[in-house]
């Protein structure tokens, strides 16, 4: 870990902020989720490094220590896939790996669906290549107390979030997320309210690494966030041929809250999500949960060198 290297770097008009460790001349770009950030993938980062590849994982756009768009409402996880190239670019790699985690998962399969050439695999943790907009989404199955129903809607997380200092934000999310149970609010109940102040944090996860989480949400704040994902959720982006050709690898944890989306469980292990990933691996975690490479390291780390061992760039 000390050996990470922290810089700056202009991409599409914004001023990344991008960890990196290793000099292989082989590509690995991390892609996060929320309510994550670059310090997600420590791990995975110095595992492959260790293996002989380049290791790279940045905040995206509005995220952490990376700069802000100056109208976050009118951005989507599409811009996200222009945000991913011109990393690429900055740094003259013709062609990555990418490793996405949650939403970090969407922009990396649109990436690789549309930009075959510039993606030489993609290993996604926790979400299956879905398609983009309404037609891939059937979130309206769930009842309107779903975490990500209730925070579409604009100033309805901002209220919840706002009785709380953002370490506590932080701790109450990973907590709730780390459970096997959708969060679903009652009528009378916000998100936040579902957190049990008796509940520890996870094992697996530290109060140093909670501290790291909050000192970074306390500089980029919340806004966008909530726009992407959740708020650009439903956009379509325009991908006409929604299909990754590319090699790919899906970790799912079975303890996961989101393999209890409607219709996900049943999409992956029929195998119908490989008529849009037709060259996919899929492995199953059985006590894994959201944060399934945080909670098991090693068996991630593994997992990801042994597939990234068989590829050719």
């Amino acid at each position: 870990m000390e050996n990470i290297k922290h810089c700056h770097v202009q991409v599409k008009g914004f001023k990344l902020h991008v960890a990196e460790l290793g000099t292989g001349s082989k590509a690995v770009v991390f892609l996060h989720g929320f309510p994550e950030i670059w310090y997600t993938w420590r791990h995975q980062m110095v595992a492959v490094a260790n293996s002989g590849y380049r290791a790279i994982a940045f905040d995206f756009r509005g995220y952490g220590l990376s700069e802000q768009p100056p109208e976050p409402e009118k951005e989507t996880i599409f811009d996200l896939v222009d945000e991913i190239l011109g990393l690429l670019d900055a740094f003259n790699i013709t062609k990555a790996f990418l490793v996405g985690k949650d939403f970090g998962a969407f922009p990396g399969y649109f990436t690789a669906a549309a930009h075959p050439e510039r993606v030489a695999a993609i290993i996604t943790l926790g979400i299956p290549f879905m398609v983009p907009g309404k037609a891939g989404s059937r979130h309206d199955e769930l009842p309107n107390g779903f975490y990500i129903t209730r925070w579409k809607e604009p100033g309805r997380a901002e209220g919840d979030f706002s009785r709380f200092d953002v370490k506590s934000v932080i701790r109450n999310i990973y907590t709730l997320f780390s459970s096997s149970e959708i969060p679903i609010a009652a009528d009378d109940q916000e998100i936040m309210d579902l957190f049990n102040p008796s509940k520890p944090l996870p094992p697996w996860f530290s109060e140093e690494d909670l501290q790291t989480y909050a000192s970074l949400y306390e500089k980029s704040g919340f806004r966008y966030p909530l726009q992407v994902p959740y708020r650009s959720i439903n956009v379509d982006g325009g991908l006409s041929d929604p299909k990754v050709s590319v090699p790919a690898l899906l970790i799912m944890g079975e303890k996961d809250y989101a393999i209890k989306f409607p219709g996900i469980e049943e999409y992956i292990r029929s195998g119908a999500v490989k008529q849009f990933v037709p060259d996919l691996e899929i492995t199953y975690i059985p006590e894994g949960s959201h944060f399934v490479h945080e909670q098991f390291p090693e068996k991630i780390n593994q997992l990801i060198i042994d597939f990234l061992d068989k590829q050719t760039v």
